[in-house]
Parts: C-alpha cells; sequence; structure tokens
C-alpha cells in the first residue's frame, strides 16, 4: 500500500516536470562566446534563421574586465555610439532575458569592439500562439479577377491553454491523487 503512494507521488513529480517552460536561452555566439570577432557580420550570421521568442533569453559568455554587454537603442548601434550607456552587464557572462516583442541591439563597450563587429541586432516575437482573426465586417481587398471567389475562412481554433492553468492543474491532480491514497489507507 506504501508503494502506491509512492506511485502516485513519482507520477505528480514527473507530470510537474513535463510542463517546464518551453522558452529556449541561446549562447550568443554559440562556442565563440562573446568577443570581437574576425568577420564584423559574425553575430548578424548567427542570429539569422533563429526565432526570438518572449520569454527566451540570450547568455552572453565573456571574461569580465575585457568585455561587457550593453542594451542600446538602433542608433547607438547603428554608429556604435559607446558614450552615455545606461542599461550595461560588466559581469560574464551576462543573461538578458527578451521580455518584449520587437527589435533588440546589444553591442560591447569596450575600445572599437562594436566597429569590428562585437554586436547584435535580433527581433524579438510573441509566443507562437494563433492570431486573433479580423474583426467581422472588415471588407477584404478586392481585384477583379475571373476566379470565384475563395470560401469564407472557417473559424480559428480556441487558442491553447497558457502555461500557468496546465500548471494548476497539474497541481490539482497530484494533491487529489495524494488525498486519495491516504483515504485508502484510513
Amino acid at each position: 500500500m506504501g508503494s502506491t503512494l509512492v506511485a502516485f507521488l513519482v507520477l505528480g513529480a514527473a507530470s510537474l516536470l513535463l510542463h517546464s517552460s518551453k522558452a529556449t536561452e541561446y549562447e550568443v555566439g554559440d562556442s565563440t562566446g562573446w568577443q570581437a570577432p574576425s568577420d564584423a557580420s559574425f553575430y548578424s550570421n548567427w542570429a539569422s534563421g533563429k526565432t526570438f521568442t518572449v520569454g527566451d533569453t540570450l547568455k552572453f559568455t565573456f571574461s569580465t574586465g575585457t568585455h561587457d554587454v550593453a542594451t542600446v537603442s538602433k542608433s547607438d548601434y547603428d554608429n556604435c555610439n559607446r558614450g552615455n550607456q545606461n542599461n550595461v552587464v560588466t559581469n560574464g557572462p551576462a543573461t538578458i532575458a527578451l521580455n518584449a516583442t520587437g527589435n533588440q541591439y546589444y553591442f560591447c563597450t569596450f575600445s572599437d569592439h562594436c566597429n569590428k563587429g562585437q554586436k547584435l541586432a535580433i527581433t524579438v516575437v510573441a509566443s507562437s500562439t494563433p492570431s486573433p482573426p479580423s474583426p467581422p465586417g472588415t471588407p477584404a481587398p478586392t481585384t477583379p479577377s475571373s476566379s470565384p471567389p475563395p470560401p469564407p475562412p472557417s473559424p480559428s481554433p480556441p487558442p491553447p491553454p497558457s502555461a500557468s492553468s496546465n500548471l494548476v492543474a497539474t497541481f490539482a491532480s497530484v494533491f487529489m491523487s495524494i488525498a486519495i491514497s491516504f483515504m485508502y489507507y484510513f
């Protein structure tokens, strides 16, 4: 009978682990890390083809005192403007959470590292939830054509449940399992 309780606890713990976050931690530059590259397009090449999503993190691996990472504006990024940077992480490795959608810019403020290509521009997108349908009554653009009009779009599926509601359901299942086990013993 004790093995039943242990089995329920193990299953509950396993279900909690399965509901882990889907966020990705990107190691900027992969094994090269965050340093002044020999090719000025190294970090833009590294970022190409990657989809950065809200909730992901960027890990900039560098030695403290030889590099840093500053979150900067597009203008400062384009001009490698190192002056008056307030958002600089000086201790390596540095992890930066991607908390907002849009374009984000980073560079090293040491010497001419930015001019050598130690800078990164990325676009952060929202998590992969379906986009809402356009409001009813929104006219579709029309073009003269001899082909028949396309069929009306099918209704979009409901959005997937959030991670927090899955976690609440998992906790409820675990506690119910424990309660049933105790009732079985007493």
